[in-house]
């Protein structure tokens, strides 16, 4: 049996804490390897390693950090069908999709390349009495990345290349789900030339996160997850004086105006809704259907949604995968169940569905729920699976408003042919990423990501421009040499003269 290890010194760091957890292939329904727990004595190593290499790599040149990160892409891209495979075998989604997760987690590392232009800061020239002023960003030290098991190529990809790349040491804690991937990052890391102790990886589960937290000499924390555990993270961070950026918890709608184009929304919304099963942070699990758009929209998602191809994601045919874990499976079934005993109805019911030939799998296809009512839990919980309900309002005003009540505010999408409804539509959501009809609407590498209210703790977004601002200390410096400097004390405030 495969045993899945930290990383340490450039090197497997082989764990002595007796922990271990089956890593399943859900397709199977099978184990296909074990991924250590680490103890507190095992973080605290890796901590020792990264915060040993800081000070020469915090001092390394910008443009030597960056010709590393062009070296690591290149061997990313040509390993690009080998991480996917390693994505598809623990977490399920199809090798398609897989291959989309490594090109979005690309574009993040073509982005960190960038980062001596973008590192670059102001200077003013003589402010007064012969003084110059410039700003510098600076290195925070010791970071980690705690990372989920949706996406476990790209969202370490948002944290460990803009980390790096602005001078810091890195340790990823990625999903105990779905672990094999971190190792082919640090594995490719090495061959591009990172230094020892700049990229290290810990395995675990609460143990590990807790002892991340409470250890001194970790700086910054980043983490994607449920809401819970980004509150817990963030709250249990600052309170330990570190700098946290915690992303957390959707409940993504798609508001379908009565002019939209009704075959473009209904493609989206098999995309978005099921896509990954839906197990995507920005997946769409809410359609608002305004006005006469309710019961055409219904009409037409029930066949595409009976006829969805569910099996093995390695299969070129196949539209939709498992779902990670059994216990995951039983949850999603839960809360379909919780839709029924409310009132919603059950449209089309994924439950029960068995593929040939993988009985064992943890399959559902994919469930779609009509007339859903706000408060309704279905509608309040993000399920995280392939379920989409629909709910039904009067006008634009309602669905606005339906959408701005909820407690998660990640992303949202309008489908229409109105450019002014769209205009006001975009203003005045309140929500962190909006698309007009484009479903999923995930921000590109150079820009930043993240939502509002409940689904984002902390004060700056993931990657892009936002990334640097959460990897550097902003410091102001102001210079001034002896033949400019007047005698005798000043006792008043300085200002420019």
């Amino acid at each position: 049996m495969e045993v899945i290890q930290h990383y340490k010194d450039g090197a497997l760091f082989v764990s002595e804490s007796g922990r271990r957890q089956s890593v399943f292939n859900p397709a199977l329904g099978e184990v296909c390897a074990e991924v250590v727990l680490a103890n507190e004595a095992e973080v605290n190593a890796v901590v020792a390693s990264a915060k040993a290499a800081w000070s020469s790599w915090s001092e390394t040149p910008a443009l030597k950090r960056a010709r590393i990160l062009f070296k690591f892409k290149e061997l990313l891209e040509q390993n690009q069908a080998n991480l996917a495979a390693l994505i598809t075998r623990e977490h399920g989604k199809i090798l398609s999709d897989a291959m989309g997760e490594v090109t979005r987690g690309l574009e993040v590392v073509e982005f960190a390349c960038g980062l001596p232009q973008l590192l670059k800061t102001q200077f003013s020239d003589n402010i007064g009495g012969g003084i110059d002023n410039w700003n510098l960003r600076q290195p925070l030290g010791v970071c980690a990345g705690i990372t989920p098991f949706n996406f476990p190529f790209m969202v370490p990809m948002w944290m460990a290349p803009m980390a790096i790349a602005t001078g810091n040491t890195f340790i990823l804690k990625p999903s105990e789900r779905d672990p094999s991937a971190s190792l082919m990052i640090a594995d490719l890391f090495k061959q591009a030339g990172l230094p020892d102790g700049v990229f290290n990886v810990v395995q675990g589960d609460k143990l590990a996160v807790d002892a991340l937290l409470a250890h001194p000499d970790v700086v910054a924390i980043s983490f994607v997850g449920s809401t819970p555990i980004a509150e817990y993270i963030y709250s249990e961070g600052t309170r330990r004086g570190k700098r946290v950026q915690a992303l957390g918890g959707a409940k993504n709608h798609l508001v379908v105006m009565p002019d939209a184009d009704l075959d473009q929304a209904v493609d989206a919304l098999m995309g978005a809704a099921y896509g990954s099963a839906g197990e995507r942070c920005m997946a769409i699990s809410v359609a608002v259907a305004v006005g006469e758009a309710g019961d055409a929209l219904v009409e037409r998602l029930v066949p595409r949604i009976r006829a969805l191809k569910v099996g093995n994601g390695t299969s070129a045919d196949v539209e939709m995968g498992p779902v990670v874990t059994a216990a995951h499976k039983a949850k999603i079934e839960s809360l379909i169940a919780a839709g029924v005993s409310e009132g919603a109805q059950l449209v089309v019911d994924g439950r029960g569905l068995s593929v040939e030939g993988l009985e064992q799998g943890y399959f559902l296809g994919g469930s779609l729920f009509d007339h859903v009512k706000e408060g309704m839990q279905i509608h309040r919980e993000e399920i995280f699976g392939p379920v989409l309900c629909v709910v039904r309002v009067e006008n634009f005003a309602e669905a606005l408003a339906l959408i701005n009540r909820h407690e998660f505010g990640n992303g949202v999408s309008l489908f229409t042919s109105d450019g002014n409804t769209a205009r006001e539509f975009s203003r005045r959501v309140q929500v962190g990423m909006v698309g007009i009809n484009v479903p999923i609407p995930v921000p590109m590498a150079w820009h930043s990501f993240g939502g509002w209210k409940r689904s984002l703790f902390g004060d700056v977004h993931a990657y892009g421009e936002e990334g640097i601002r959460f990897y550097t200390r902003y410091k102001s410096v102001m210079q001034r040499w002896p033949d400019s400097i007047a005698k005798g004390a000043e006792f008043t405030m300085p200002v420019a003269k």
